[in-house]
């Protein structure tokens, strides 16, 4: 049978190290109109940029679930471990 090693303190730092990446991803918010001039071009480069910033938005929030998710999964898979080592 193999046998898997969960090195604990190695996994949760390459986690923060995720998380710390993803804070510094910032992308600005899509400057307001700069003028009175309507030009459909422009419309819809601008839709484009609000639109990717909300994507950006939203794939932060489910990155960070998913990181504090599968924190919380090692955290438990630790305890277990000591539990069986206990038996």
């Amino acid at each position: 049978m193999t046998t898997i090693k969960l090195k604990h303190e190695a996994v949760i730092k390459k986690l923060e190290a995720v998380r710390e990446a993803l804070d510094a991803l910032d992308l600005p918010n899509p400057p307001k109109a700069a003028g009175k001039n309507k030009l459909t071009y422009v419309t819809k480069c601008h839709e484009r940029e609000q639109n990717i910033h909300q994507m950006v938005a939203d794939y932060k929030k489910a990155v960070h679930k998913n990181i504090k998710d599968t924190k919380e999964n090692v955290d438990l898979l630790k305890e277990q471990d000591k539990a069986i080592a206990r038996k």
